[in-house]
């Protein structure tokens, strides 16, 4: 049953790297008029926030403006944010006991204020994009050029572009992060173009004005991956979303396991979350391809959890011979010449060449390296059992409640 699952895994990565190998994305002039705000929600945002704003208002391409939205900081967020010009930079203040009840409400208080704010005066919703970044991200000089021609399309919702770890040499758990998130942008999300897919992330997601407001008063959610939510809302609301792989937003990687593995517990619980929405794919009118690779991305988590645990009695079961005579384990391990030692490969390194080739073709590192650290990727990823099982756990106290992820200082560039 293991095998069977890990066969079916591998059949249905191939099945997406082929997929993202074909075409090349073609760039296309902005449509006329075409108005950019960039959307940062902040809770105690000084370390960054500063240099951030400093990157995006150097950007090229179409017009744009930014909303930062101070979720009740602490720190000296505001201030920082007061620095700069207001008519091209403009604070929305949050206060508690309204403020701080999670980044899908800091954006709906966003969505509301933008009806009213001068940046958007005499604009049409259908012609205005909302960015969604993080206080952290820094977005390629080239990115809104890029992302502004799949507006072109009226359907098109929303664009993600990918994302980066730009701290990636800070240490092996930075590095193995950068890999997780190229892996996952250039295989899955360019896969996904084609089959009609596309999932949003939390940071560089353009969404277009009309088709938030075409949710509700409130199109984000309470859930702890408001970024998956929304992604598959806009799809079941009949609207496109796209991904576009010539640019990317770089943000600061987790240094530390322990606030990789809260973090992770955040996203798996959020993950979880979704999975109300599957009944609603089901039943909607998607494209079959497109139905079923939303079914089967939001119930991968079951994945993560159990096929360990069903290969468990199998390894259980050769601890208990080689412990009770190692020359009898030997022999089930070379009586098939090596054949058994191969497929065990196979089975859990299986995937690392094809990671290290995307991860090599895109510059990131030389090819040996490349091999190595999609090696070292394989083991990484069973953190994801711990973070998983963590937010189970939660799932099952009830407790939803997360500290943010802690940033460091930087300068811009």
């Amino acid at each position: 049953m293991a095998n069977a699952a890990v066969i079916v895994s591998l059949v249905y990565l191939a099945f997406l790297f082929v997929n993202s190998r074909r075409g090349r994305a073609e760039l296309l002039p902005a449509p006329d008029g075409l108005f950019v705000v960039f959307v940062i929600p902040c809770l105690n945002e000084e370390a960054v926030i500063g240099a951030t704003l400093d990157s995006l208002l150097g950007l090229p391409g179409c017009d744009s403006a930014i909303l930062v939205v101070d979720d009740a900081s602490t720190d000296g967020t505001a201030n920082v944010v007061r620095g700069f010009d207001a008519r091209r930079v403009e604070l929305l203040q949050r206060r508690l006991p309204d403020a701080q009840r999670g980044k899908g409400a800091a954006l709906n208080a966003a969505c509301r204020h933008l009806a009213t704010s001068p940046l958007l005066a005499g604009r049409a919703p259908e012609d205005v994009v909302v960015a969604v970044f993080d206080a952290d991200g820094r977005i390629d000089r080239a990115a809104l050029t890029a992302v502004s021609g799949f507006f072109r399309d009226p359907r098109a919702g929303a664009v993600q572009i990918g994302v980066e770890m730009r701290n990636a040499d800070a240490n092996l758990l930075a590095r193995l992060q950068d890999m997780e998130f190229f892996v996952f942008t250039e295989i899955f999300q360019r896969a996904r173009q084609r089959i009609g897919s596309v999932g949003l992330g939390g940071n560089g997601q353009f969404v277009r004005l009309s088709a938030l407001r075409s949710l509700g008063d409130e199109p984000w959610t309470d859930c702890l991956t408001e970024d998956l939510d929304l992604g598959v809302r806009l799809l079941l609301a009949g609207w496109r979303n796209h991904y576009c792989p010539t640019a990317s937003v770089n943000q600061q990687a987790v240094t530390e396991v322990r606030r990789w593995l809260r973090q992770r517990s955040r996203w798996f619980q959020g993950h979880l979350q979704c999975w109300r929405l599957i009944p609603r794919i089901v039943r909607s009118p998607l494209p079959a391809r497109a139905a079923s690779d939303l079914v089967w991305y939001l119930t991968l988590p079951v994945a993560v959890l159990l096929i360990p645990l069903v290969g468990l009695p199998v390894f259980a079961a050769f601890v208990m011979v080689a412990i009770a005579s190692p020359r009898d384990a030997l022999q089930i391990v070379f009586a098939s010449h090596g054949m058994l030692l191969l497929l065990v490969y196979l089975f859990a390194f299986g995937p690392a060449y094809v990671y290290a080739y995307v991860y090599w073709l895109r510059g990131r590192a030389g090819l040996v390296r490349a091999i190595v650290l999609a090696h070292l990727f394989e083991l990484y990823s069973h953190l994801w059992l711990i973070a998983g099982w963590s937010a189970v756990i939660r799932v099952a106290r009830r407790r939803r409640g997360w500290d943010k992820t802690a940033r460091v200082a930087e300068t811009a560039g």
